[in-house]
Protein backbone atom coordinates (compact mmCIF):
# COMPACT_ATOMS: atom_id res chain seq x y z
CA UNK A 1 0.00 0.00 0.00
CA UNK A 2 1.15 3.53 -0.98
CA UNK A 3 1.12 6.48 1.45
CA UNK A 4 2.21 10.03 1.46
CA UNK A 5 4.45 10.78 4.24
CA UNK A 6 4.17 15.28 4.73
CA UNK A 7 7.84 16.19 6.88
CA UNK A 8 8.01 19.86 8.16
CA UNK A 9 11.23 20.63 9.45
CA UNK A 10 12.12 23.51 11.42
CA UNK A 11 15.04 25.32 13.68
CA UNK A 12 14.16 24.55 17.16
CA UNK A 13 12.86 27.18 19.11
CA UNK A 14 15.74 29.46 20.95
CA UNK A 15 18.32 28.58 17.77
CA UNK A 16 19.60 31.66 15.60
CA UNK A 17 17.39 31.16 12.59
CA UNK A 18 19.05 33.74 10.24
CA UNK A 19 16.58 32.91 7.53
CA UNK A 20 13.40 33.47 9.56
CA UNK A 21 15.00 36.88 11.03
CA UNK A 22 15.71 37.94 7.39
CA UNK A 23 12.29 37.79 6.37
CA UNK A 24 10.88 39.17 9.77
CA UNK A 25 12.90 42.06 9.12
CA UNK A 26 11.55 42.57 5.50
CA UNK A 27 8.22 41.97 6.31
CA UNK A 28 7.48 45.89 6.71
CA UNK A 29 8.80 47.02 3.75
CA UNK A 30 6.36 45.40 2.18
CA UNK A 31 3.49 46.83 4.43
CA UNK A 32 3.29 44.22 6.98
CA UNK A 33 3.83 45.24 10.07
CA UNK A 34 1.92 42.53 11.84
CA UNK A 35 4.01 39.67 10.88
CA UNK A 36 6.56 38.99 13.57
CA UNK A 37 9.10 35.13 14.73
CA UNK A 38 9.22 34.28 11.30
CA UNK A 39 10.82 30.88 10.98
CA UNK A 40 12.15 29.21 7.84
CA UNK A 41 12.76 25.34 7.38
CA UNK A 42 12.13 22.68 4.90
CA UNK A 43 9.06 20.51 3.78
CA UNK A 44 9.38 17.29 2.55
CA UNK A 45 7.45 14.71 0.62
CA UNK A 46 7.72 10.82 0.13
CA UNK A 47 5.53 8.77 -1.28
CA UNK A 48 6.24 5.35 1.23
CA UNK A 49 5.09 1.74 0.38
CA UNK A 50 4.03 -0.22 3.35
CA UNK A 51 2.02 -2.48 4.64
CA UNK A 52 0.41 0.33 7.00
CA UNK A 53 -0.09 3.33 8.22
CA UNK A 54 2.31 2.58 11.40
CA UNK A 55 5.10 0.79 9.31
CA UNK A 56 5.06 3.98 6.74
CA UNK A 57 5.25 6.50 9.75
CA UNK A 58 8.38 4.23 11.12
CA UNK A 59 9.53 4.70 7.60
CA UNK A 60 9.53 8.61 7.47
CA UNK A 61 10.69 8.44 11.17
CA UNK A 62 13.91 7.01 10.71
CA UNK A 63 14.52 8.90 7.25
CA UNK A 64 14.09 11.78 9.37
CA UNK A 65 16.67 10.78 12.36
CA UNK A 66 19.50 9.57 9.83
CA UNK A 67 19.12 11.78 7.54
CA UNK A 68 16.59 14.26 6.31
CA UNK A 69 16.57 16.66 9.87
CA UNK A 70 19.67 17.26 12.20
CA UNK A 71 18.08 16.49 15.68
CA UNK A 72 21.29 18.92 17.34
CA UNK A 73 19.23 22.08 15.65
CA UNK A 74 16.18 20.80 14.01
CA UNK A 75 12.76 19.62 14.94
CA UNK A 76 10.33 17.47 12.52
CA UNK A 77 6.93 17.27 11.99
CA UNK A 78 5.38 13.80 10.13
CA UNK A 79 2.16 13.54 9.07
CA UNK A 80 1.29 10.17 7.02
CA UNK A 81 -1.96 9.90 4.94
CA UNK A 82 -2.87 8.24 1.93
CA UNK A 83 -2.52 9.67 -1.53
CA UNK A 84 -5.02 11.71 -3.22
CA UNK A 85 -5.85 10.07 -6.85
Amino acid sequence: MKFLAEIEILPLKGLLDPQGKAVSHSMPSIGLQNVHDVRVGKFITMEIEANDHQQAEETAEVACKKLLANLIMESYHIRISLPQL
